[in-house]
């Protein structure tokens, strides 16, 4: 569970985040929503100790992140599996590599073991017999099943993805939104989510923040977002038609 209270940031004079709460809860897919420069990615950012904030509290399972001493943030990171947009595998090592990475960085565990954690990430994303195969040589979906295995190969307690979904086609964006909900409800793994795809949010999204003009207007879940009434939401929500048919059909 990741508990956020009382956030704020800005830049300069330009307020980003202002009394941002909400609680990520552990074996959920927790979303943040917003149109872009809302501030969502800046909560991401601050979330996983990339920025820091003006003030206010992060706290991983009780334990404070924006206060803690270096060996408390140091454990705190070794928890962390990050999904990044666009996958970011390295382009020079290939797929068993890129998966292999934190374990080489943050682990002194024996090779042996290594390569069994590596096979049963990439079995578990069904990539398996992919190993030696280079980034270029495999699909868009496939370098995001990639980064998942690799987000998760630390056995991750927090996952956070940033944009999943981006540059996919709607047929590989079910199977990566299947594939993360699985995942955080096999392992109970807290799951933070930054999308702007609402086929995302209707499908996976059992927890919801909204962002809007630096401030949450509204939490939820996917059950609910379609009644929010915050014309806020329902703008963002119903932007396209068939999102307005979905809800024309569910009233």
């Amino acid at each position: 569970m990741i508990e956020i209270k009382n956030l704020y940031k800005s830049f300069d004079d330009k307020k980003v985040l202002q009394d941002i709460n909400g609680t990520f809860m552990q074996g959920k897919t927790n979303l943040i929503i917003g149109a872009s420069g809302s501030g969502k990615s800046v909560l991401l950012k601050n979330t996983v100790g990339l920025l820091k904030p003006d003030s206010g509290q992060i706290l991983y399972n009780g334990r404070s992140f924006v206060d803690a001493d270096r060996d408390t943030k140091t454990e705190i990171r070794r928890e962390i599996g990050m999904l990044f947009q666009g996958g970011a595998l390295f382009d020079s090592k290939n797929v068993e590599q890129n998966v292999k990475f934190p374990l080489d960085v943050l682990t002194k565990m024996p090779e042996d073991e290594k390569m069994d954690r590596v096979n049963f990430c990439l079995k578990r994303v069904s990539l398996e017999n992919t190993n030696k195969r280079m980034p270029s040589e495999i699909s868009g979906g496939m370098q995001k099943r990639v980064g998942i295995a690799r987000a998760i190969v630390n056995n991750s307690k927090y996952l956070f993805c940033d944009e999943p979904n981006s540059g996919l086609d709607p047929q590989t964006s079910i199977q990566i939104d299947r594939l993360l909900q699985e995942i955080t409800d096999e392992y109970q793994i807290t799951t933070v989510i930054v999308t702007h795809d609402m086929n995302s949010v209707m499908e996976i999204g059992e927890y919801i923040i909204f962002i809007c003009n630096s401030r949450k207007l509204w939490e939820g879940d996917n059950k609910d977002i379609i009644h929010s009434g915050v014309k806020e939401l329902d703008d963002f929500v119903f932007a396209n038609n068939m999102m307005r048919k979905f809800r024309e059909v569910s009233f």
